[in-house]
């Protein structure tokens, strides 16, 4: 490969690291977006109050799908105390048929994101991605590229640590 080829890739490189997640900040509320439920339609940030996890992946990417077990483990481990949410902007039933083939859809239920509206308010960079959100709503770990067992446990304990957002207590008016 010819060096100045060489340096225009690394360039691109580069410039696409540096400009991911622009709308994404650890420490800060990332863009919300809503939930179809069978309960009705919610929001992200209506979760608050919970450790959430966000999963931006593909069925065609072999590290997405080689970080899936460690989804299924987080939700085994923590149960109830956090949420997780895979992003697909596959087309329909593609992601969600590949998670019932292998028994996870239970674990990791998926937002169909079929015109990539979530992905691009999040700036997603090439696939993978996790960002996981504090109870308090704000992200707490971003993850680009796949991520190991003990990456995402540390960072939904870490997360678990940041206390929730709470009403405050009533004041008394003198």
């Amino acid at each position: 490969m010819p060096a100045e080829k060489l340096m225009q890739m690394v360039a691109a490189f580069v410039l696409a690291v540096t400009t991911a997640l622009a709308h994404v900040h650890e420490h800060a509320p990332p863009p919300d977006f809503s939930i179809p439920s069978a309960k009705g339609t919610k929001h992200l940030y209506d979760l608050r109050g919970k450790v959430i996890v966000l999963n931006f992946g593909a069925t065609w990417c072999p590290p997405c799908t080689d970080e899936l077990k460690y989804f299924v483990r987080a939700a085994d481990l923590f149960g109830s105390k956090i949420d997780l949410l895979t992003i697909s902007s596959e087309p329909p039933d593609v992601a969600a048929s590949y998670l019932r083939l292998w028994n996870m859809d239970k674990a990791l239920p998926v937002l169909e994101d079929l015109d990539g509206s979530i992905s691009k308010a999040y700036s997603t960079p090439p696939i993978p991605l996790t960002v996981v959100l504090d109870p308090a709503g704000n992200v707490y770990y971003i993850s680009r590229g796949g991520l190991s067992w003990d990456e995402l446990r540390t960072a939904i304990e870490g997360a678990l640590a940041t206390p929730a957002v709470g009403t405050p207590a009533p004041g008394v008016l003198r």
